[in-house]
């Protein structure tokens, strides 16, 4: 063949090419793709690529790429039969035959096309009804959520296997897991009561009487809660007129007390013995049928109070006093005091008033300080006739603040200043037992806002406003200060929230207040001031209380450090939320350090021979001393792993680092 045969056969050829390009989604002139998927009945000539094999054995292969200039993407072809469309899946074909792609030719045009495979008819559906259309979906919906419990059981069954890090709770029925985790999942499945599961339709009531903090009545509490039985508790500390009842029913006043309807059962060795018999269905088949009788013991009554009150004796003159001594704003001492009156004017008023001489006047006055119906403007006595002046608890400047002041004083007769401190206590342990997690960790503060004990405490805490707290021994002070703290702690909680900026923390820790005894607390007076023995909170430059203040005399003898890890302000990093009693605060404060530091308090890293402390002591480090000494004192508190790693530390005598864990003050939901 010459060089023109040559030409002409080369010509044909890439005229050839040109419309097999065009055939498949090329313009003729500038070889660009038109991005256009060819269909199947187009002319013979199109083109595939055909990946080639490098020399050295390797393949190369070209993404797809969504720019025009490189190559299209054909990923299916359509056909249409019967007005209905069907598509059939291909792999991807990439149209760029540059460099490492060679075309193949198709089958030529003037050979036998074989016939398409026959294709059933497809009809179109027609639409159905909505109520026709519902079984299939809740059929549809059920199998889904079938296949999905499964596919959950069979996952946790191979967690559990390769990992064993499957936490469990509630599985004292010996049923089905409750509640577990998995990183990123968190699955809670709730179960079938007692009587749920037998079929049973209970009418009867389970009640039972218990105290506070008393650990067999929580194992009873913990029982009827695993069991998914509804009871009625009875706690004579929070209702103390149904004692007598209990005295009456069961002979003794010792708690737990379960009923089953009206028949008396035991305690909770009688509760243990009926489980482990299994005759627990066959008490709850007696409650089956007709509703608690009368002689069951009755609910109680929420939002009636049952405590009596006693008008104090001085009141008549007290209030006799309001409205004739000359109660004026004067200035004093180069200071504007308002609403204030003289000790003249309240002698004189008390003999018109009592019809009694002038020194059994001022013994009367005096009385009346003492019960905290009026101060000294500026705190210098308590009462002294002369050229002195006096003001109202009323008429206080701070009592607005006070979350315990409810339109006007407590006039009622102050009761014993250790009546109203275990009464305080006993009411915070039963809110702990009924609206926080068993670890105290987590407090269910809506509930506690609308709960019988906590409205009681309401009361409780307005009855501190003129209590004697001077009466009180060492120990019975310190407690009700801790139970204090955290029980206005909550108390903030609910009424005004967790502190969240600068501005929250100053309302929350220094702006809500108590009138306790007469006299204003915060938090911060209470922890700073009485606690602490008048030390500056941190980052403060200034002591709670001034030289003089009267609340100094409350404070203990002698600072105890361990009071940090008693207290409570309701956030993640600090303590769990506790309660003390007066006779065994010492030790329980002991305990709650303990659980504190193992709670993560501390943690070590050997290898840069560094200990993590929380952030608490940095902040009062001058109640722990140095820091030799502080990793010294840590260690009494710590458990056999964390006392032998800081052991070893301390032992060779060299540097140890301590740095300081971050503070969460997301609240303790």
């Amino acid at each position: 063949m010459d060089s023109s045969e040559q030409e002409k056969v080369d010509g044909d050829i890439g005229v050839e090419k040109k419309k097999d390009k065009t055939a498949n989604g090329y313009d003729g002139d500038g070889g660009e793709p038109k991005g256009t998927a060819s269909s199947a009945d187009q002319d013979s000539g199109d083109f595939y690529d055909v990946e080639i094999e490098k020399s050295n054995g390797e393949k190369e292969e070209k993404p797809p790429q969504e720019s025009k200039d490189e190559s299209t993407s054909i990923s299916s072809k359509t056909e249409e039969f019967n007005d209905k469309e069907i598509t059939i899946n291909s792999p991807k074909i990439y149209c760029n035959a540059r460099n490492h792609y060679l075309p193949a030719i198709k089958s030529q045009a003037h050979l036998p096309k074989p016939d398409p495979p026959a294709t059933p008819r497809v009809e179109r559906s027609q639409s159905l009804s909505i109520a026709e259309t519902m079984p299939s979906i809740g059929k549809y919906i059920s199998d889904r959520s079938s296949s999905f419990s499964a596919a959950i059981v069979r996952r946790l069954s191979s967690w559990k296997e390769d990992n064993g890090d499957l936490v469990v709770k509630n599985d004292s029925l010996n049923l089905e897991v409750t509640e577990f985790h998995i990183p990123g999942v968190k699955v809670i499945v709730k179960l079938k009561s007692e009587a749920e599961r037998l079929g049973l339709d209970l009418k009867g009531r389970i009640s039972f009487f218990t105290r506070s903090n008393c650990r067999d009545c929580t194992a009873v509490r913990h029982f009827f809660r695993e069991k998914g039985l509804i009871y009625v508790e009875i706690n004579i500390d929070v209702f103390p007129k149904r004692e007598k009842e209990l005295i009456e029913r069961t002979g003794s006043s010792q708690v737990p007390q379960i009923f089953f309807n009206e028949k008396w059962y035991g305690g909770l060795t009688a509760l243990n013995e009926l489980r482990n018999s299994g005759e627990m269905e066959v008490k709850l088949r007696e409650m089956v049928g007709e509703r608690s009788p009368e002689g069951a013991p009755p609910i109680p009554v929420y939002g009636v109070d049952d405590e009596e009150e006693e008008d104090d004796a001085l009141l008549e003159t007290v209030r006799s006093l309001r409205k004739t001594l000359p109660i004026q704003d004067r200035l004093i001492k180069m200071k504007m005091v308002k609403n204030c009156f003289s000790g003249v004017d309240l002698v004189e008023g008390i003999m018109d008033h009592l019809d009694r001489g002038r020194k059994k006047s001022v013994i009367t006055a005096k009385l009346m300080a003492q019960k905290h119906f009026f101060h000294h403007v500026f705190g210098e006595n308590e009462f002294e006739e002369g050229n002195h002046f006096y003001r109202f608890l009323e008429h206080e400047p701070f009592i607005m603040g006070c979350f315990n002041y409810r339109s006007s004083t407590n006039d009622s007769e102050p009761k014993p200043a250790s009546f109203l401190a275990d009464r305080l206590s006993k009411l915070m342990f039963a809110i702990l037992e009924a609206y926080a997690s068993d670890d105290r960790l987590h407090v269910n503060y809506s509930g506690i806002d609308r709960s019988e004990e906590f409205r009681r405490y309401l009361n409780v805490a307005r009855d501190l406003q003129r209590v004697n707290m001077k009466l009180l021994s060492p120990n019975e002070r310190l407690a009700l200060f801790l139970n204090l703290h955290n029980a206005m702690a909550i108390h903030a909680v609910i009424s005004i929230g967790h502190p969240e900026g600068v501005l929250d923390k100053r309302a929350f820790f220094n702006e809500f207040l108590y009138l306790v005894g007469g006299y204003p607390y915060s938090l911060n007076i209470i922890l700073n001031g009485t606690l602490r023995r008048n030390r500056t909170s941190p980052y403060s430059f200034f002591r709670p209380f001034s030289k003089g203040d009267r609340r100094l005399e409350l404070a203990p003898p002698k600072l105890n450090p361990l009071i940090h890890f008693g207290l409570c302000n309701g956030t993640r990093s600090s303590p769990a939320v506790r309660f003390f009693t007066a006779d065994g605060v010492e030790s329980e404060l002991r305990c709650a350090a303990k659980e504190y530091f193992q709670r993560g308090a501390i943690q070590f890293n050997m290898e840069k021979r560094t200990v993590y402390l929380t952030r608490i002591i940095k902040w009062y480090n001058e109640d722990f001393g140095t820091e030799k000494d502080i990793l010294k004192w840590v260690m009494k508190y710590l458990d056999s792993t964390q006392s032998g790693l800081l052991a070893h530390l301390l032992a060779d005598d060299g540097h140890i680092n301590i740095m300081y864990q971050d503070y969460d003050w997301s609240g303790n939901l």
